[in-house]
């Protein structure tokens, strides 16, 4: 069974985004990997909740052969009103990024391993009551998970994927 990033995370209303560079659950762009740019896609969301004060965007792959998975980006803050991100939005984001498994505050390439399979990659924009987390400097997206999970007033996800052929 493939690993289910969602697994024991509070249920509530759903929401959608989606992405102008690729279908839900279809690949990625070559521009989206690590080895063609590493540029994150551009997404657009709508339909949250009301009461969202502000937004988290977290992009995972549960399949990386780590034990624990790879997280790619994790930023807070979003702005409530915002309603999209261009593509290759790392440097203008407007929200707090916390460093990604490379310890980079910006978004990472798919980059699965050669010959490893098909990696999905979990794109999460969390709705969130509070304008404000008090994430400690340079936490982890798990800690970011953590801390914004009793804030929590609704998700939208999309997946895309990739595989690097052996």
């Amino acid at each position: 069974m493939a690993n289910d990033p969602n697994w024991r995370l509070p249920e509530v209303p759903s929401f959608t985004l989606d992405s102008p560079d690729f279908e839900p659950g279809g690949p990625l762009p070559g521009w989206a990997r690590e080895d063609g740019g590493g540029q994150s896609p551009a997404l657009r969301w709508h339909g949250a909740p009301a009461e969202t004060r502000s937004y988290a965007l977290t992009v995972y792959d549960p399949d990386a052969p780590t034990g624990s998975g790879f997280w790619h980006w994790a930023v807070y803050g979003l702005p409530a009103d915002l309603a999209e991100l261009p593509r290759d939005a790392s440097a203008t984001v407007p929200g707090i990024t916390l460093p990604n498994e490379y310890r980079q505050e910006s978004f990472t390439g798919a980059a699965p391993p050669a010959g490893h399979g098909e990696h999905r990659y979990f794109f999460t924009l969390s709705a969130l009551d509070t304008d404000a987390l008090e994430v400690p400097a340079r936490a982890t997206p798990a800690v970011l998970g953590f801390l914004m999970r009793e804030h929590v007033i609704g998700r939208a996800q999309l997946v895309g994927t990739a595989e690097t052929p052996a």
